[in-house]
Protein backbone atom coordinates (compact mmCIF):
# COMPACT_ATOMS: atom_id res chain seq x y z
CA UNK A 1 0.00 0.00 0.00
CA UNK A 2 2.85 2.37 0.79
CA UNK A 3 4.26 1.56 -2.61
CA UNK A 4 0.95 2.64 -4.20
CA UNK A 5 1.03 5.92 -2.34
CA UNK A 6 4.59 6.52 -3.50
CA UNK A 7 3.72 5.77 -7.10
CA UNK A 8 0.86 8.27 -7.07
CA UNK A 9 3.03 10.96 -5.54
CA UNK A 10 5.78 10.30 -8.04
CA UNK A 11 3.19 10.79 -10.77
CA UNK A 12 2.17 14.12 -9.25
CA UNK A 13 5.80 15.10 -8.99
CA UNK A 14 6.52 14.09 -12.53
CA UNK A 15 3.63 16.24 -13.61
CA UNK A 16 5.12 19.08 -11.73
CA UNK A 17 8.57 18.50 -13.11
CA UNK A 18 7.43 17.87 -16.62
CA UNK A 19 5.78 21.10 -17.36
CA UNK A 20 8.81 22.99 -18.15
CA UNK A 21 9.55 22.98 -21.77
CA UNK A 22 6.49 22.81 -23.88
CA UNK A 23 6.16 26.42 -22.97
CA UNK A 24 9.56 27.07 -24.52
CA UNK A 25 7.89 28.27 -27.72
CA UNK A 26 5.38 30.49 -25.94
CA UNK A 27 7.99 31.66 -23.46
CA UNK A 28 9.55 34.16 -25.89
CA UNK A 29 6.12 35.64 -26.54
CA UNK A 30 5.51 36.07 -22.84
CA UNK A 31 8.89 37.73 -22.37
CA UNK A 32 8.03 40.32 -24.99
CA UNK A 33 4.49 40.85 -23.73
CA UNK A 34 5.51 41.37 -20.10
CA UNK A 35 8.68 42.94 -18.74
CA UNK A 36 7.75 42.23 -15.11
CA UNK A 37 10.22 39.63 -13.95
CA UNK A 38 9.07 39.69 -10.32
CA UNK A 39 9.08 36.36 -8.47
CA UNK A 40 5.42 36.89 -7.51
CA UNK A 41 2.38 38.59 -9.01
CA UNK A 42 -0.50 39.73 -6.78
CA UNK A 43 -4.19 40.33 -7.36
CA UNK A 44 -6.22 41.85 -4.51
CA UNK A 45 -9.95 41.48 -4.00
CA UNK A 46 -12.18 43.07 -1.36
CA UNK A 47 -11.41 45.02 1.80
CA UNK A 48 -10.62 44.24 5.41
CA UNK A 49 -7.97 42.29 7.25
CA UNK A 50 -5.60 40.38 4.94
CA UNK A 51 -5.94 36.80 3.80
CA UNK A 52 -3.18 35.41 1.60
CA UNK A 53 -3.95 32.71 -0.96
CA UNK A 54 -1.02 30.63 -2.20
CA UNK A 55 -1.59 28.17 -5.08
CA UNK A 56 0.36 25.04 -5.90
CA UNK A 57 3.01 24.47 -8.52
CA UNK A 58 1.99 25.82 -11.99
CA UNK A 59 -1.39 26.91 -10.60
CA UNK A 60 -2.50 30.57 -10.83
CA UNK A 61 -3.70 32.52 -7.83
CA UNK A 62 -7.09 32.80 -9.52
CA UNK A 63 -7.80 29.18 -8.58
CA UNK A 64 -8.83 30.55 -5.17
CA UNK A 65 -11.63 32.80 -6.47
CA UNK A 66 -14.26 30.10 -5.98
CA UNK A 67 -13.02 29.66 -2.42
CA UNK A 68 -13.29 33.40 -1.77
CA UNK A 69 -16.91 33.28 -2.92
CA UNK A 70 -17.70 30.37 -0.61
CA UNK A 71 -16.08 31.30 2.69
CA UNK A 72 -17.87 33.70 4.99
CA UNK A 73 -15.13 36.25 5.55
CA UNK A 74 -15.08 39.94 4.76
CA UNK A 75 -11.37 40.32 4.15
CA UNK A 76 -8.93 41.72 1.63
CA UNK A 77 -7.80 38.72 -0.39
CA UNK A 78 -4.27 38.67 -1.80
CA UNK A 79 -3.99 36.08 -4.59
CA UNK A 80 -0.40 35.16 -5.39
CA UNK A 81 0.85 33.78 -8.72
CA UNK A 82 4.41 32.67 -9.45
CA UNK A 83 7.10 33.58 -11.98
CA UNK A 84 7.39 31.17 -14.89
CA UNK A 85 3.76 30.04 -14.76
CA UNK A 86 0.51 31.28 -16.33
CA UNK A 87 2.32 33.68 -18.67
CA UNK A 88 4.49 35.28 -15.98
CA UNK A 89 8.12 35.89 -16.92
CA UNK A 90 10.57 33.29 -15.53
CA UNK A 91 13.25 34.19 -13.00
CA UNK A 92 16.66 32.74 -12.21
CA UNK A 93 17.20 29.90 -9.74
CA UNK A 94 16.87 29.29 -6.88
CA UNK A 95 13.18 29.64 -7.58
CA UNK A 96 11.39 28.61 -4.38
CA UNK A 97 13.60 30.70 -2.12
CA UNK A 98 13.03 33.78 -4.30
CA UNK A 99 9.26 33.22 -4.13
CA UNK A 100 9.36 32.86 -0.35
CA UNK A 101 11.48 35.96 0.21
CA UNK A 102 9.31 38.04 -2.14
CA UNK A 103 6.13 37.11 -0.27
CA UNK A 104 7.71 37.97 3.08
CA UNK A 105 8.93 41.27 1.65
CA UNK A 106 5.43 41.98 0.32
CA UNK A 107 3.90 41.40 3.77
CA UNK A 108 6.54 43.61 5.39
CA UNK A 109 6.26 46.40 2.82
CA UNK A 110 2.47 46.45 3.15
CA UNK A 111 2.76 46.18 6.95
CA UNK A 112 0.13 43.44 6.93
CA UNK A 113 -0.81 41.95 10.29
CA UNK A 114 -3.32 39.36 11.54
CA UNK A 115 -2.79 37.56 8.25
CA UNK A 116 -4.56 34.31 7.44
CA UNK A 117 -2.75 32.13 4.89
CA UNK A 118 -4.38 29.39 2.82
CA UNK A 119 -1.95 27.37 0.71
CA UNK A 120 -2.38 24.35 -1.53
CA UNK A 121 0.47 21.93 -2.24
CA UNK A 122 3.61 24.07 -2.65
CA UNK A 123 1.54 26.97 -1.30
CA UNK A 124 1.20 24.99 1.91
CA UNK A 125 5.00 24.74 2.16
CA UNK A 126 5.22 28.49 1.69
CA UNK A 127 2.60 28.99 4.41
CA UNK A 128 4.78 27.00 6.80
CA UNK A 129 7.91 29.00 5.93
CA UNK A 130 6.11 32.35 6.25
CA UNK A 131 4.36 31.51 9.52
CA UNK A 132 7.71 30.41 10.98
CA UNK A 133 9.42 33.60 9.77
CA UNK A 134 6.66 35.99 10.92
CA UNK A 135 5.04 34.24 13.90
CA UNK A 136 3.56 37.41 15.42
CA UNK A 137 1.98 38.52 12.13
CA UNK A 138 0.20 35.35 11.05
CA UNK A 139 -3.05 34.50 12.85
CA UNK A 140 -3.94 31.18 11.20
CA UNK A 141 -2.77 28.99 8.35
CA UNK A 142 -4.51 26.34 6.28
CA UNK A 143 -2.32 23.74 4.56
CA UNK A 144 -4.08 21.85 1.76
CA UNK A 145 -2.51 18.53 0.75
CA UNK A 146 1.12 19.45 1.32
CA UNK A 147 3.86 17.60 3.17
CA UNK A 148 6.87 19.35 4.76
CA UNK A 149 9.24 16.85 3.12
CA UNK A 150 7.96 15.12 -0.01
CA UNK A 151 11.40 13.71 -0.65
CA UNK A 152 11.23 11.51 2.44
CA UNK A 153 8.06 9.86 1.18
CA UNK A 154 9.17 9.54 -2.43
CA UNK A 155 12.87 8.86 -1.98
CA UNK A 156 13.49 7.73 1.61
CA UNK A 157 16.96 8.47 2.96
CA UNK A 158 18.04 10.42 -0.13
CA UNK A 159 19.84 13.57 1.11
CA UNK A 160 18.92 16.97 -0.33
CA UNK A 161 22.55 17.50 -1.37
CA UNK A 162 22.29 14.67 -3.89
CA UNK A 163 19.49 16.40 -5.80
CA UNK A 164 20.92 18.85 -8.33
CA UNK A 165 19.56 21.05 -11.13
CA UNK A 166 21.88 19.42 -13.64
CA UNK A 167 21.01 15.75 -13.80
CA UNK A 168 20.24 13.18 -16.52
CA UNK A 169 16.60 13.10 -15.45
CA UNK A 170 16.21 16.87 -15.63
CA UNK A 171 17.95 16.93 -18.99
CA UNK A 172 15.49 14.35 -20.27
CA UNK A 173 12.56 16.51 -19.15
CA UNK A 174 14.03 19.65 -20.68
CA UNK A 175 14.58 17.91 -24.01
CA UNK A 176 11.19 16.21 -24.17
CA UNK A 177 9.33 17.22 -27.34
CA UNK A 178 5.99 19.02 -27.19
CA UNK A 179 3.87 16.00 -28.07
CA UNK A 180 5.49 13.82 -25.43
CA UNK A 181 5.16 16.54 -22.86
CA UNK A 182 1.53 17.25 -23.71
CA UNK A 183 0.66 13.58 -23.30
CA UNK A 184 2.47 13.44 -19.99
CA UNK A 185 0.70 16.58 -18.79
CA UNK A 186 -2.69 15.07 -19.62
CA UNK A 187 -1.85 11.85 -17.79
CA UNK A 188 -0.62 13.69 -14.75
CA UNK A 189 -3.65 15.98 -14.64
CA UNK A 190 -5.95 12.98 -14.64
CA UNK A 191 -4.10 11.67 -11.57
CA UNK A 192 -4.64 14.87 -9.59
CA UNK A 193 -8.44 15.10 -9.58
CA UNK A 194 -11.57 12.99 -9.91
CA UNK A 195 -13.35 15.99 -11.43
CA UNK A 196 -13.15 15.31 -15.18
CA UNK A 197 -14.32 18.85 -15.97
CA UNK A 198 -11.07 20.20 -14.47
CA UNK A 199 -8.55 17.86 -16.09
CA UNK A 200 -8.02 19.97 -19.22
CA UNK A 201 -7.50 23.07 -17.07
CA UNK A 202 -4.84 21.35 -14.98
CA UNK A 203 -3.20 19.88 -18.06
CA UNK A 204 -3.03 23.28 -19.79
CA UNK A 205 -1.43 24.92 -16.75
CA UNK A 206 1.29 22.30 -16.91
CA UNK A 207 1.67 22.40 -20.68
CA UNK A 208 1.93 26.20 -20.80
CA UNK A 209 4.49 26.53 -18.02
CA UNK A 210 8.05 27.65 -18.66
CA UNK A 211 9.90 24.35 -18.98
CA UNK A 212 13.01 25.40 -17.11
CA UNK A 213 10.96 26.77 -14.22
CA UNK A 214 9.01 23.55 -14.14
CA UNK A 215 12.04 21.31 -13.98
CA UNK A 216 14.38 23.35 -11.81
CA UNK A 217 11.63 24.84 -9.64
CA UNK A 218 10.47 21.37 -8.72
CA UNK A 219 14.03 20.39 -8.01
CA UNK A 220 13.92 23.13 -5.36
CA UNK A 221 10.78 21.56 -3.89
CA UNK A 222 12.36 18.12 -3.73
CA UNK A 223 15.16 19.58 -1.65
CA UNK A 224 12.73 21.05 0.90
CA UNK A 225 12.55 19.66 4.42
CA UNK A 226 10.46 21.86 6.69
CA UNK A 227 9.92 19.35 9.48
CA UNK A 228 12.23 21.16 11.92
CA UNK A 229 10.73 24.51 10.88
CA UNK A 230 7.31 23.41 12.17
CA UNK A 231 8.25 23.97 15.81
CA UNK A 232 8.61 27.72 15.12
CA UNK A 233 4.96 28.10 14.13
CA UNK A 234 2.76 29.59 16.87
CA UNK A 235 -0.58 30.07 15.12
CA UNK A 236 -3.48 27.64 14.82
CA UNK A 237 -3.10 25.41 11.79
CA UNK A 238 -5.59 23.37 9.81
CA UNK A 239 -4.12 20.62 7.65
CA UNK A 240 -6.41 19.17 4.98
CA UNK A 241 -5.20 15.99 3.31
CA UNK A 242 -6.41 13.99 0.33
CA UNK A 243 -7.40 10.40 1.13
CA UNK A 244 -6.58 8.85 -2.27
CA UNK A 245 -5.62 6.08 -2.67
CA UNK A 246 -5.83 4.99 0.99
CA UNK A 247 -7.06 7.20 3.80
CA UNK A 248 -5.34 5.36 6.67
CA UNK A 249 -1.90 5.39 5.04
CA UNK A 250 -2.25 9.01 3.89
CA UNK A 251 -3.34 10.16 7.36
CA UNK A 252 -0.44 8.30 8.96
CA UNK A 253 1.97 10.14 6.67
CA UNK A 254 0.48 13.52 7.62
CA UNK A 255 0.61 12.72 11.35
CA UNK A 256 4.22 11.60 11.11
CA UNK A 257 5.51 14.49 9.02
CA UNK A 258 3.67 17.18 11.02
CA UNK A 259 4.65 15.70 14.39
CA UNK A 260 6.58 18.81 15.45
CA UNK A 261 3.67 21.16 14.69
CA UNK A 262 1.82 21.34 18.00
CA UNK A 263 -1.19 23.61 17.42
CA UNK A 264 -2.79 21.70 14.57
CA UNK A 265 -5.89 19.89 13.40
CA UNK A 266 -5.70 17.33 10.58
CA UNK A 267 -8.77 16.63 8.43
CA UNK A 268 -8.82 14.05 5.65
CA UNK A 269 -11.03 14.56 2.59
CA UNK A 270 -12.82 11.39 1.51
CA UNK A 271 -12.83 10.38 -2.15
CA UNK A 272 -10.38 13.09 -3.12
CA UNK A 273 -7.14 13.36 -5.02
CA UNK A 274 -4.67 16.24 -4.81
CA UNK A 275 -7.06 19.06 -5.82
CA UNK A 276 -9.45 18.73 -2.90
CA UNK A 277 -11.20 21.99 -3.77
CA UNK A 278 -12.23 20.38 -7.06
CA UNK A 279 -13.11 16.92 -5.77
CA UNK A 280 -14.93 17.79 -2.54
CA UNK A 281 -15.80 21.51 -2.82
CA UNK A 282 -18.75 21.62 -0.40
CA UNK A 283 -16.88 19.68 2.27
CA UNK A 284 -13.80 21.81 1.66
CA UNK A 285 -15.67 25.11 2.08
CA UNK A 286 -17.50 23.84 5.15
CA UNK A 287 -14.23 22.72 6.75
CA UNK A 288 -12.63 26.10 6.05
CA UNK A 289 -15.62 28.02 7.40
CA UNK A 290 -15.64 26.00 10.61
CA UNK A 291 -11.93 26.61 11.17
CA UNK A 292 -12.23 30.33 10.41
CA UNK A 293 -15.47 30.86 12.33
CA UNK A 294 -13.93 33.25 14.88
CA UNK A 295 -12.25 35.33 12.13
CA UNK A 296 -15.46 36.95 10.91
CA UNK A 297 -14.46 40.45 12.02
Amino acid sequence: MRKSIRIIIVLIITISMSTARSYATNNQQNRSESKDSSPIHIETIGEGKPILYLPGFTTPGSIWKETIQNINLERESHLISYAGFNGNVPIEMPWYDSIKKSIIKYLNDKELNEVIIIGHSMGGNLAVDIAAELPSRISKIVIVDALPCMRELMMPNVPAESIQYESPYNTQLLEMDDEQFKNMAAMMAANMTFNTDKIDTLSNWIYEADRKTWVYGYTDLLKLDLRDTLSKIKCETLIIGASFPNKEVAEENFEKQYEKLLNKVIKMASDSKHFIMYDQPEWFYSTLNNFLANERK
